[in-house]
């Protein structure tokens, strides 16, 4: 069905958000693409680049407050929280862009599904980390007296918590694993387009 003239009108004056297409097909020009790529790109840096900065916080946190490990702990658990937020709105919004990408044309609809999975994978397992470890964590630390680091190293909070914690650093390691590959296979989408 061919372009109503009044619309054709309208989206020539917005000439920077679309472009007739030969064919009656509006595509998304060059510069709105390369928009859409960059908040894409912009909100896989931003998730990965917390992910890999984060232990390096963690561990300057813990090498300053030697003496004051709950302290320390206590700032790092409140920097893992930010971490997780900043996680599962990056996640969201690449989620998204990936979803709309095939109807911008920027990506082909299977280019994008294997991406999609991983990003789902990498919200599940920051929801995860965010909302059932930490609290259960948290729960230790209150039972073992509010300093987990003096209570008995075989009482079975203490365990519980070590082995919460030992989880919680496997999860934040497959999230930057996941973020990885997905960060390549969004490469490979691109590349996989400029192809066809």
């Amino acid at each position: 069905m061919p372009c109503p003239p009044i619309l054709f009108a309208l989206l020539r004056t917005t000439s920077l958000c679309f472009v007739p297409f030969p064919g009656s097909l509006l595509l998304y020009s060059s510069p709105m693409k390369t928009l859409l790529r960059t908040l894409l790109n912009l909100a896989l840096i931003v998730w990965l680049g917390a992910e890999i900065f984060f232990p390096v916080v963690a561990a300057i946190t813990f090498g300053t407050l030697q003496g004051a490990t709950h302290t320390a702990g206590t700032i790092v658990g409140e920097l893992l929280r930010i971490l997780h937020g900043m996680g599962i709105v990056s996640g969201l919004v690449v989620l998204a862009l990936l979803a709309l990408a095939p109807a911008w044309h920027i990506y082909k609809p299977r280019n994008v599904l294997a991406p999609m999975m991983l990003v789902v994978l990498m919200l599940a397992c920051t929801a995860y980390s965010q909302y059932l470890i930490i609290p259960a964590m948290e729960r230790d630390r209150a039972t073992a007296g509010g300093a987990i680091d003096t209570a008995d190293a075989t009482n079975p909070t203490t365990i519980h918590f070590n082995k919460l914690h030992i989880r919680s650093e496997r999860i934040e390691e497959a999230v930057l694993l996941l973020g990885i590959a997905t960060v390549v296979l969004v490469s490979w989408a691109e590349s996989a387009g400029t192809q066809a």
